[in-house]
């Protein structure tokens, strides 16, 4: 299971109240630096960016590819460890607003981690250290340290330890 807070609403679906949730002029602000981002080659600048604007935990020598779309609303609860690789028109998303509530969740992805391009990272989830995520994966629940996983949904492909048997 995920690890997100539950918010409950009534009368309109949640996206209805979307500015009670978080103010109008920080989702502007995040917008911006978000899409000036995505299209930046500079890979220092793109951490530059996330860090100083949208209050990111980025580790050294993480690298965003083109077109990774961030959550606009909560960029704050994403976190990256040091030299991952954050692939082409990748989306983590640390929120997600349903018909009776939205919730909320920390997205936390380890050091040496390999996200393949066009992967959706859900809110609430965690990828240790060392993990490789396929291309294209829906990532909806925690990745063990060092294992590869890949599919929509996503499933364990090799562990850690049948990894390193593969070397």
């Amino acid at each position: 299971m995920r690890n997100t807070s539950r918010h409950p609403v009534s009368g309109a679906n949640s996206l209805w109240h979307v500015y009670k949730t978080v103010p109008f002029w920080k989702v502007v602000k995040n917008f911006l630096v978000i899409q000036l981002a995505r299209y930046t080659p500079f890979l220092s600048m793109k951490n530059w960016l996330y860090r100083t604007f949208l209050k990111m935990k980025v580790g050294d020598k993480t690298s965003f590819a083109l077109m990774v779309m961030l959550d606009v609303m909560f960029p704050e609860k994403i976190s990256v460890g040091e030299n991952s690789v954050i692939g082409y028109n990748t989306t983590i998303l640390a929120h997600e607003y349903l018909i009776k509530e939205y919730r909320l969740g920390e997205v936390k992805i380890g050091s040496e981690v390999m996200i393949g391009a066009n992967t959706t990272i859900l809110p609430g989830v965690e990828i240790g250290d060392g993990a490789i995520v396929s291309a294209g994966t829906l990532v909806h629940k925690d990745v063990p340290a060092g294992a590869f996983v890949g599919g929509n949904p996503m499933r364990i492909i090799y562990t850690k330890e049948e990894m390193e048997k593969r070397k």
